[in-house]
């Protein structure tokens, strides 16, 4: 989305422990969204054996599945379980990352919840960290920004939900936020990856440059299915992540 959709500045999350959720509900809508969600919000974790509030709170965007699944640490082992799967309600762009501002893509890589807009034009909004250094050796610039998941289910680049899911969404991360995490995972991938080779997604690559992109982006997503874990990695001189 283009910077002029938000109303206010992007709250980052600098707030201690314990203190967060506090100063975000004092805005009406948090307010109200954790009125009307938080007791399912923490029995649906609950039911799926996972913490309340969200210990290692990770999202994972397919897109051309529009599917954005919410996980979270089990209460009876240190790794995440799925907790939820909900709608991705409008889209822009084409399969692929996005790799310079204007290009309506909605981006493709490993990112983080850079920070919380409590009073966004899109209802309830969550910044994502595009771009990424990744982003910053394979894009061309300028490379835009104010990526985000937010409600009201209009895009051009961003990751749309309708207002009651948003709610749900955006009170899950602040409850994470709120209880000590301050890194919140964002996985992007373009569709959900066979379980061997690229297979028919093939097809749908443009160049090389995609397809290598995309065996790359698949290495993670093995790598996450496995372990069950946040990914830990790094970003080579070619912009390739290098996973730990």
């Amino acid at each position: 989305m283009m910077a002029v959709v938000c109303l206010v500045s992007f709250l980052t999350g600098q707030a201690t422990a314990g203190e967060f959720q506090r100063q975000q509900v004092a805005y009406p809508r948090v307010r109200a969204a954790f009125a009307a969600h938080e007791g399912a919000l923490r029995a649906q974790f609950e039911n799926t054996g996972a913490t309340w509030p969200p210990r290692d709170l990770v999202f994972r965007v397919f897109k051309s599945n529009a599917v954005l699944e919410t996980w979270a640490r089990a209460r009876s082992a240190d790794t995440l379980v799925r907790v939820r799967s909900d709608h991705i309600c409008a889209s822009s762009g084409w399969l692929g990352p996005k790799r310079h501002a204007g290009d309506g893509q909605v981006p493709e890589g490993f990112y983080e919840v850079a920070g919380f807009n409590p009073t966004s034009q899109y209802h309830l909004a969550l910044l994502v960290s595009y771009p990424n250094a990744s982003d910053r050796i394979l894009g061309q610039a300028p490379l835009g920004g104010d990526i985000m998941i937010h409600g009201d289910c209009v895009t051009i680049g961003c990751i749309p939900l309708t207002d009651p899911v948003i709610e749900q969404i955006y009170a899950a991360a602040v409850a994470a936020r709120d209880a000590g995490q301050e890194r919140i995972q964002v996985q992007i991938f373009p569709a959900r990856f066979p379980a061997d080779g690229l297979g028919p997604m093939l097809q749908l690559a443009g160049t090389p440059a995609i397809r290598r992109f995309w065996a790359n982006l698949q290495q993670g997503d093995r790598r996450f299915l496995s372990t069950r874990r946040p990914l830990e990695f790094t970003v080579d001189g070619a912009g390739s992540y290098v996973f730990r």
